[in-house]
């Protein structure tokens, strides 16, 4: 039995290695990292390769073990720091920040989601009963919170950029992504959603348009990278983000050594 475990030990330091040496060639070849179409071929491969095996189930359960620890390997070499998704609402934060953690076995923290829970109620209700302020309170606290978590996406509601403070705490350990969309597709996209309190009784494309340019300055000034949504997949905006983001990385590093 020891010399088996050795074994499966061996193989899978084996595999490991492989999946930072793929990781590596892909970025010095400017290929595309995510390729959901290679991992679901994969599967199928293996599902017929056990087709009839006793052991089908268990040796499966133990296969998408590996494929999910490799897939955070993947992440830990592309991403050292958390993402954090802003902009405005409907603008895909919440899809993007699906796909990339399927695709990278990254956490996902959507901070609207947890402060509502975290106070058992809605967040119109925590609107109508404490105010805005005390809700970007909430928001800012989320923020200090999330500097004790690594390769996580953390999606903010559309207002959390808007504070000063809360953009000094994003990029604490974070890269901040702007993702943007034109008014009438964030219309297209929440006219049906009754969880935003802001556009309660204002769902139209003026008063979306005249909102966005509010906000358009800070969200700029707080972003790493931005990337426009617009009649795009998720798949092609994911695929944009990671490049970006690791050019960005890259102009970092190279103008740290410049400056040593």
């Amino acid at each position: 039995m020891a010399l088996c475990d050795d074994k499966i030990i061996d193989a899978l330091m084996e595999r490991n290695s492989i999946v930072e040496n793929i990781m590596n060639y892909k970025n010095q070849h400017n290929m595309q990292i995510l390729q959901p179409e290679q991992e679901e071929k994969q599967i199928r491969l293996f599902e017929e390769k056990l087709s009839g095996n006793k052991y089908k189930d268990e040796i499966f359960d133990v296969y998408h073990s590996i494929l999910k620890n490799s897939k955070r390997i993947q992440a830990r070499k592309l991403f050292t720091h958390n993402i954090v998704l802003i902009g405005f609402m409907g603008a895909g934060k919440s899809t993007v920040s699906e796909l990339l953690s399927t695709m990278f076995a990254m956490d996902i923290v959507e901070m609207d989601q947890v402060i509502a829970e975290r106070e058992a109620m809605s967040i119109p209700d925590i609107f109508d009963t404490y105010g805005e302020e005390y809700f970007r309170n909430l928001e800012t606290n989320l923020l200090i919170e999330m500097q004790s978590h690594h390769n996580t996406i953390v999606s903010c509601g559309g207002g959390a950029a808007l504070r000063a403070e809360n953009v000094v705490e994003m990029k604490k350990n974070g890269r901040v992504v702007l993702l943007t969309a034109s008014p009438q597709i964030i219309l297209e996209r929440v006219k049906d959603n009754e969880d935003r309190p802001i556009l309660k009784g204002n769902k139209n494309v003026e008063f979306i348009e005249n909102l966005m340019e509010t906000r358009r300055e800070k969200y700029e000034a707080a972003a790493d990278i931005i990337i426009n949504t617009d009649h795009k997949t998720v798949l092609e905006i994911c695929q944009e983000l990671i490049q970006k983001l690791s050019d960005a990385s890259d102009e970092l590093r190279y103008k740290r050594s410049e400056q040593r």
